[in-house]
């Protein structure tokens, strides 16, 4: 296959625990030919979808780990398929982006994840298509219902719509002194939307990871455990992540949402859950595939690029 990635600046990657490169390592063992991308080099002229693009090889050599080919503009629709792994924020950038991805689509381009499903799955908000397997969960813009929700459950964490690795959460209690003020930067008085959730005291064993490709879970997840002090699990946080099979009650969650993820033209989703509980639905640019590759041995990127090789006709 000849597959097109869109992603961040090469250079940025830390390739050591960098799951899109765990994935073009693993391609290009098979012998398929990769070609990268950046976000402002996808553009439209005279209505074709086009890319000016560059053929990656991996040199093997961690210090200079690739080398690149001049570049080319190509048509998307030439490629056998391309990958969006772009990383968050979910910006207007990243909106427009899935929108120019839905008209390659149109003129035969296959991409993974599906534009479409990229913009209806909010990360947050998606969790609300599966509620009996969240806990109580409020989604506001008013500072008092916020008040209300934490009197009533006592200890909830507040997160903003659009974070990542995070940023923006905070933990809130019925006595915090800082409450107010909180709510005042968080909410903007009332222009943000925001979503409370009801504190989950199993966050101490890690907030796991639970990989789905094409609608089946990987056996391992990652669990990340905050550090002293800390509420949140997230490695960008300085959590800890321990990779461990998946239990029965992620086997459940995982069971029930994969096919109807794989139906929404997901094939890579990250699943983030707590306790009994789901908390997250990642579809951007799900991670954590070295983590549990290193730690277990069971290789996540195999198992994805099976699924990639199974969906291009």
């Amino acid at each position: 296959m000849n597959i097109a990635i869109l992603l961040d600046p090469l250079d940025h990657l830390k390739i050591y625990k960098d799951s899109t490169f765990a994935m073009m390592e693993e391609a290009a063992r098979r012998g398929h030919a990769l070609y990268v991308f950046e976000q402002h080099e996808l553009f439209v002229r005279d209505g074709g979808v086009l890319a000016t693009i560059r053929r990656l090889h991996l040199t093997g050599d961690h210090t200079h780990w690739y080398r690149l080919d001049a570049t080319e503009v190509r048509a998307l629709a030439d490629f056998d398929a391309v990958l969006m792994r772009k990383d968050p924020p979910f910006d207007m950038e990243y909106l427009y982006s899935t929108h120019l991805l839905d008209a390659a689509q149109r003129q035969g381009a296959r991409v993974v994840n599906h534009p479409q499903a990229l913009r209806d799955f909010n990360e947050k908000l998606a969790i609300l298509r599966f509620a009996e397997y969240i806990t109580p969960t409020l989604v506001t813009r008013e500072p008092e219902q916020v008040r209300e929700f934490l009197a009533e459950h006592g200890d909830v964490i507040l997160k903003p719509l659009d974070g990542m690795g995070g940023m923006g959460i905070f933990r809130l209690k019925l006595d915090d002194p800082n409450l107010g003020s909180i709510l005042e930067t968080q909410m903007q008085q009332g222009a943000q939307t925001v979503m409370v959730q009801r504190y989950i005291p199993d966050i101490v064993n890690g907030d796991k990871r639970i990989l789905i490709i094409d609608g089946e879970a990987a056996p391992y997840c990652l669990a990340r455990i905050p550090k002293q002090g800390e509420t949140r699990g997230n490695l960008a946080a300085g959590g800890r992540g321990v990779a461990q099979p998946l239990s029965e009650r992620d086997w459940t969650i995982a069971r029930a949402l994969g096919p109807q993820l794989k139906a929404e033209g997901l094939l890579l989703v990250g699943l983030d859950v707590i306790g009994d509980y789901l908390t997250e639905v990642n579809v951007t640019s799900p991670t954590c595939f070295r983590e549990i590759m290193d730690q277990t041995g069971f290789n996540v990127a195999a198992m994805f690029v099976d699924a990639l090789e199974r969906a291009m006709p």
